[in-house]
């Protein structure tokens, strides 16, 4: 095992390798969930509005960890820290495994989101291992295993859950953790930390960072609003797909992550066009499509063809996770650019706004769901983009944008 510190050359690609799966594995665990609640409901005896909450504690977790634990990667080894939160997933997933009822599946969600945000500890990682020289290549390497863990989790959730049941999704899931856990402890270098400030002083640089820098906020409300109609979407996309008139299982629910690779490709593009136009054209241009995408999906009902309200819904899909990450790619490069010193911590300010957004979403689905049907879901979602759209727009940005050059 060698220091980071004496590592100027090239990176095996075996660890780069490492650190792709680690982040994907471990932020696979946040999804599995999603295409799974139509028979998962049923099977434990929840109501759809209950089994709701399931995705919503998961992203709520995600959200707490990302604030509490995220800061910590800068106080101690990364290393120990993806190595303790790996162990604690492994549990959790087992949890959720063997949930006799709602209660405890409940309690196993918000440990997993928890304990999921160890993909937050391997990007940064990656970014120090990295030489200079190799950092955006082997970064953006990381991401692309970040991004496939997102895809694919749906698809194989579904997969499994139709044939297997939803409790070998969960056994898989801490099967696979394990293992990335136990290479991890064989093949990650330890990483120095690089400040002594003391947890609550990490904490409170947090509050003073969303204070001073009006960029971060509007980046954060504006990802967040944009996050409410994406988790209400997938949280009650399996329970839609399961009833009237489709009567399709979990593989179908899961399937639909296959549009996330659309996503996979926003990423690219969408960072060239904020080099050329400045990031606040590739925001503006993303909040709208994802408002577009979700308002179609309110004329599925006119098509008396199930097939062809579900084609509606599948390219509507396709352009909502397009614009979706296309904007958190360009919100991503206003943050990043306010201070280089503090990327760490303004990422956690950041992605702590933006699974708030998916917690708020993923509960809002449910009851919107409940009360109003799928066109209600639909509604919502394209209001909050048309809201992140609004506070893109407002007037104020003027000022953000002359003190971060074009990326406010």
């Amino acid at each position: 095992m060698y220091s980071i510190q004496s590592t100027h050359e090239k990176l095996p690609g075996s660890l780069i390798l490492l650190l792709a799966a680690s982040a994907g594995f471990g932020v696979a665990a946040l999804y599995y969930s999603q295409p799974m609640l139509g028979v998962l409901g049923p099977d434990i005896g929840a109501s759809a509005r209950s089994v709701g909450f399931v995705p919503t504690l998961t992203q709520l977790g995600y959200a707490l960890g990302i604030l509490l634990l995220a800061p910590l990667g800068d106080r101690f080894d990364r290393r120990r820290i993806i190595l303790v939160k790996a162990s604690v997933l492994v549990f959790a997933l087992l949890g959720a495994a063997f949930s006799p009822s709602v209660a405890p599946l409940l309690a196993a969600s918000l440990v997993i989101g928890l304990a999921a945000t160890m993909a937050q500890d391997v990007v940064p990682a990656a970014a120090t291992l990295a030489p200079e020289a190799h950092r955006g290549r082997i970064v953006g390497t990381v991401m692309t295993g970040l991004l496939l863990g997102i895809l694919l989790s749906r698809v194989l959730a579904g997969f499994v859950a139709e044939h297997f049941g939803w409790r070998a999704m969960f056994v898989v899931a801490a099967v696979s953790i394990a293992l990335i856990g136990a290479a991890a402890a064989r093949g990650l270098p330890r990483l120095r930390p690089t400040t002594h400030l003391g947890y609550g002083a990490l904490l409170g640089s947090l509050a003073g960072l969303w204070k001073r820098h009006g960029a971060l906020r509007r980046a954060t409300f504006a990802q967040a609003l944009l996050s409410v109609g994406f988790s209400a979407f997938w949280s009650t996309l399996a329970v839609m797909l399961h009833g009237a008139p489709f009567h399709l299982g979990s593989a179908a629910a899961g399937a639909f992550g296959l549009a996330g690779a659309a996503g996979a490709l926003a990423a690219p593009i969408a960072g060239r066009l904020a080099d050329r136009r400045g990031p606040e054209l590739v925001i503006r241009m993303g909040a709208a499509l994802v408002a577009v995408s979700f308002a179609a999906m309110l004329f599925a009902p006119l098509f008396a063809a199930p097939a062809a309200r579900l084609g509606l819904i599948v390219v509507a899909a396709i352009g909502f996770d397009f614009g979706l990450q296309a904007a958190l790619i360009a919100h991503q490069t206003v943050v990043y650019g306010i201070d280089p010193g503090a990327r760490s911590r303004l990422n956690a300010v950041f992605f702590t706004g933006v699974f708030v957004g998916m917690a708020t979403g993923s509960a809002l689905g449910a009851l919107v769901l409940a009360q109003w049907g799928w066109s209600g879901v639909a509604a919502m979602a394209s209001v909050s983009a048309l809201g992140a759209l609004a506070v893109r727009m407002w007037p104020a940005a003027k000022r953000s944008a002359v003190a971060c050059g074009s990326a406010a």
